[in-house]
This record gives structure tokens, C-alpha cells and sequence, in this order.
């Protein structure tokens, strides 16, 4: 980006990855301003790697009202120092440590000018799948964790290696990690509130649910996707995969071919797509067999992949002629 819209762009980007804030940086830093975020997804915790000249940012209660993501944050600082302040407390922070905040509530944090580029890994987690109590929660918001001993230690070491290695990342990794990654985010918590036992079975159920299907959603394609391969990643065995989601009334093949149909069925009314063959689009999202990709995709809609995509394509040219 040009360096006169860097920083306006840098605040676009910011808001919609964590939600609106307002952004300040001192203008002899902000005519040079640099700035580089790297995303991953955990499962359901998304990991962001941000390193950026120094700034500061401040949620406030319009900008909440506005928009709120409703989710608790995990920042791991790399390099740098900085202050977050939430709920009327205010945590200073250095390599190594952990600070928490929610975005539900107003806070400010900055990175201090004390070297040219700040770095934080920012791990963000939707407050719903957290198994503690959200009054409970609260008391941690601007709160600085101990990276000294025990948990916190064990927590600071894992995310600043995540932070070093995240580029090396790719989506097998990533999924291989997820259970871990989420592990270290509620353990710190429940360290912090003083509560290793508040994680109770049916929560740890629910994120792990939360987990597999997004795990499911990323591999769509991969016709190797089984619930051997499923219950494999997530370090759990094949009855209980099946177990889980006859709780939550499905079966995992049942899901699994729900989800393909409904990304088929996004590419057939597609008009960008409408020189794919329809072969084509139901192996890339993971059905081996045309024939039974037409069998299956018959049975579920009440017409073939043709006949849908025909119809497509003539309400659309209908639309383009009223």
C-alpha cells in the first residue's frame, strides 16, 4: 500500500478481523508505518500474528454497540512491551507474557515505541464455546497472566513456538494442533480464575464438536475424509466420533455428505462456474463417483445436478432482462 493509506487501511482491516476500534499512532510513526498480519484457524480459535509499528487502540461502548464478534481474546506478546487496560484494571506486558480481554467490554492497549516493530500472536475464541461463566470471565479482562511457573509457563512457551512456526503451518498442521491450541487457551483461563476443575464434560463436549465440524468444512475436498481419518485427528476414538454426533442427531458420513451437497449446490447456480462440468465440481468437493454424486444430489433435491443448474442459469438471464 501506498505509506499515506497505510494506516487507514491497516484500521479497516484491524476492525473487521476484531471488531471496530478506533486507532491512533503518533504521526512521525504513522508517515513510516509498517504493518503484517498472518491468520490461522485452531479449530474453532483463530490465531492472528500480527507485527506493526507501534499504536494504540481503543474499543468503545458506540463502537461495541456497533458490532461485537462476542468473543475473548488471548494476546502472547513476541517482542515489544505495551499496557492493556480493561474494567479499570491495567496490565503491562513484555515478551512471554499473557494478557486477556473481551470484546463485549470497552478497553485500550498499546504497543510502547521501544522497538520499530511491535509483535503479538492474538488468539480469539467465541466467548459461547468457553466453559466458564461470563461474570466469571470478566474478572480476567485487562488481566496479565503469570508466565513464571506451572500453566502459564507451559502456556507462554507453546504460543511464542506457535508464533515462530505459524508460517511453516498448513491446514494438516493446523488441525493437528487445534485440540492442543484450544487446550492451552481454556487452561489458562481456568489457571487464572483459579478453577482447573470448572471445565465440565458436556462443555468439552460442545468445543469439541465445534472443532470437528470445522474441521470437516476445511477438508471438505479431500475424499479421504472418514471418520477413521476424523476421529484420528482429534485424538479420539471411532465409537465415541459416532457417539458424538448421534447426540447431536446425525451421522458423521450424513454430515459430512450434507456439507459437500451444499457447496455442489453453491457452484452449480454460480454463473462464473457455468463452464465447469458438473463432474468437476463434484470431485472437488470430495464425491469420487459422478453417478453417485447424481444419485445422492437427486434424492436430496428432487431434480439432477442438470436440471438445477439449467434453472439457474434461466433465472438468471430472466433477472438480467427485467
Amino acid at each position: 500500500m501506498p505509506v499515506a493509506e497505510r494506516f487507514a487501511f491497516w484500521h479497516e482491516v484491524t476492525s473487521k478481523v476484531w471488531g471496530p476500534c478506533e486507532l491512533h499512532c503518533e504521526p512521525h510513526l504513522e508517515s513510516r508505518f509498517q504493518a503484517r498480519l498472518c491468520i490461522s484457524e485452531f479449530g474453532p480459535v483463530q490465531a492472528s500474528l500480527m507485527t506493526a509499528t507501534p499504536y494504540s487502540v481503543e474499543r468503545t461502548p458506540k463502537l461495541i454497540r456497533q458490532s461485537d464478534p462476542g468473543a475473548f481474546i488471548l494476546v502472547c506478546t513476541v517482542r515489544g512491551h505495551g499496557v492493556m487496560a480493561q474494567d479499570g484494571r491495567r496490565a503491562e506486558f513484555g515478551p512471554g507474557d499473557l494478557v486477556l480481554a473481551d470484546t463485549s467490554r470497552p478497553y485500550r492497549a498499546e504497543l510502547s515505541p521501544d522497538v520499530p516493530r511491535g509483535q503479538v500472536l492474538v488468539l480469539c475464541l467465541p466467548r459461547s464455546l468457553l466453559p466458564f461463566p461470563h461474570r466469571d470471565l470478566r474478572r480476567l479482562a485487562g488481566v496479565r497472566l503469570r508466565r513464571d511457573q506451572g500453566v502459564g509457563a507451559l502456556s507462554s512457551q507453546f504460543l511464542l513456538q506457535l508464533a515462530r512456526h505459524m508460517h511453516e503451518l498448513g491446514p494438516s498442521d493446523t488441525a493437528r494442533l487445534s485440540t492442543l491450541t484450544l487446550d492451552v487457551f481454556t487452561a489458562a483461563l481456568a489457571t487464572a480464575l483459579d478453577a482447573p476443575d470448572v471445565v465440565p464434560p458436556q462443555a468439552r463436549r460442545h468445543v469439541l464438536m465445534a472443532q470437528i465440524f470445522s474441521f470437516i468444512r476445511r477438508n471438505l475436498a479431500d475424499p479421504h475424509l472418514t471418520p477413521d481419518a476424523i476421529a484420528t485427528a482429534h485424538h479420539i476414538s471411532l465409537r465415541y466420533l459416532h457417539k458424538l454426533f448421534h447426540e447431536e442427531g446425525h451421522t458423521v458420513a450424513g454430515w459430512i455428505r450434507e456439507r459437500r451437497l451444499e457447496r455442489c449446490l453453491r457452484d452449480l447456480a454460480d454463473p462464473r462456474l457455468a463452464d465447469r462440468p458438473i463432474n468437476a465440481i463434484a470431485a472437488r468437493w470430495g464425491f469420487g463417483s459422478a453417478a453417485h454424486f447424481s444419485q445422492v444430489f437427486r434424492g436430496t433435491y428432487g431434480l439432477s445436478p442438470g436440471q438445477f443448474r439449467r434453472q439457474c442459469a434461466q433465472a438468471t438471464g430472466e433477472c438480467a432482462h427485467t
